[in-house]
């Protein structure tokens, strides 16, 4: 089969668009734009444990509350590491300590929807609207918020990184819709045997080109190997929502860095992680969490570094659906929760510190006796990016979340300093 008969066989399994030929596959649009600032969006989908997150060493009801997942305090063997005498951060999460100590990363606790629901699906489409607790929202917050922003030119104002538009970006804004990197570990074409040997054979003896080809193969099977170790659930995997775990996600993570630095113009982002509903054996400094923590670490290193001197006008925001109980279940897990921890990381940050009220994880301010309670509505912090960093007038925000708090709530004043 020659080169022309096989692209035109494999036209319509889009075969070439999933498989990663190395590193060499973004275009510049356009390197000589004014640069824009921007908002990168991670969502965790499967709602991960904001305890385990920011661990609240210094509370003895923790401990109690968890007597075989909890993080040790620090000092002790695989213990959190200290931010600011109250809380800890998990230690697979150490990748991250040097943009706290550069002012560069900062959570907001207690924070999430204020809708009760424990559904992923609903807490997902809620956080996603921008409107919880109303289901007839027919477009997602980060399309809204698309439609508020001045276009730029060559059009490439919105890019979502994976295999469909997720609901946060519907709507009539235009949006880029990417598979990158991992996206290309999923059963496609180039997976059946017939088509794989047939690219093996039109790649034979291409000199460079065949060591790219080949260099794009291995790394796939890499990266399947590694996704393929670690089973999870069909609750797990329903939880995701499509969305790809968390291990290889610096690729994606630097691929996205040389989009943006390649384009300029580039406003908005999109990426999401599964793997986050530990009901079963979470675990605590090591097991099913930890593995999960350390390459969503890794990859945000990776693309803050990457991004360079780009990382001034970004903020990065990092959400989950809702938190988890602050008991640990039967099965040494812990089951869906409410109140959680939001990530900030960029330029534009007073970071090195803790933000949102804390309520405490004693008895009595349990919410429902159960979970961490929620003082700070998730839009307020996105309305407070939307407002410093993007510049958005109050009109321009009421359209983007409608109905929503106050933006400029007390627990987060400084957050931004622009």
């Amino acid at each position: 089969m020659n080169r022309r008969n096989l692209l035109k066989t494999l036209s319509g399994a889009a075969a070439l668009s999933v498989l990663p030929i190395a590193h060499r596959g973004w275009a510049a649009l356009n390197n000589t734009m004014q640069t824009s600032p921007r908002l990168i969006v991670v969502m965790l989908r499967g709602a991960v444990d904001g305890l385990s997150v920011l661990v609240p060493y210094s509370e003895d009801n923790y401990y109690r509350l968890r007597s075989s997942i909890a993080i040790a305090r620090p000092g002790s063997s695989e213990g959190a590491l200290d931010l600011d005498g109250h809380f800890g951060l998990h230690p697979a999460l150490a990748p991250l300590l040097p943009l706290w100590q550069s002012r560069r990363l900062a959570f907001v606790n207690a924070s999430g929807s204020p809708d009760a629901t424990r559904s992923h699906f609903d807490a997902q489409d809620y956080m996603e609207s921008g409107t919880p607790g109303v289901k007839a929202t027919g477009d997602g917050w980060m399309n809204r918020l698309l439609t508020q922003l001045a276009p730029t030119e060559p059009v490439l104002d919105a890019v979502s990184l994976g295999p469909v538009l997720p609901r946060i970006f519907s709507g009539t804004g235009k949006v880029a819709n990417i598979p990158l990197g991992r996206q290309a570990s999923q059963a496609t074409a180039m997976d059946k045997p017939e088509i794989s040997q047939a690219f093996d054979r039109m790649y034979a003896g291409s000199g460079a080109l065949e060591a790219a080809y080949r260099e794009g193969r291995s790394s796939r099977e890499h990266v399947l190997s590694d996704l393929n170790s670690d089973p999870v659930s069909e609750e797990s995997k329903a939880a995701d929502n499509g969305a790809p775990p968390p291990q290889g996600f610096s690729l994606d993570a630097s691929q996205l860095a040389t989009l943006i630095k390649r384009n300029p113009g580039l406003q908005l982002s999109f990426m999401q992680l599964g793997g986050w509903d530990t009901h079963v054996n979470q675990g605590g400094a090591n097991g099913q969490l930890a593995k999960r923590l350390k390459p969503l670490a890794e990859g945000l290193v990776t693309l803050t570094t990457q991004l360079g001197a780009e990382l001034d006008n970004t903020i990065i925001v990092v959400m989950s659906e809702f938190g988890r109980t602050a008991h640990q279940n039967g099965t040494n897990g812990t089951d869906h929760g409410h109140g959680n921890v939001m990530w900030l990381l960029g330029g534009q940050l007073a970071g090195g510190k803790v933000y949102g009220e804390w309520p405490g994880i004693d008895d009595a301010s349990l919410h429902e006796q159960r979970d961490l309670a929620i003082t700070t509505d998730f839009r307020s912090v996105l309305m407070q990016v939307c407002e410093r960093h993007l510049r958005l007038g109050d009109r321009q925000l009421a359209r983007v979340f409608p109905h929503a708090p106050n933006a400029n709530a007390a627990s987060l004043k400084g957050l931004l300093t622009a």
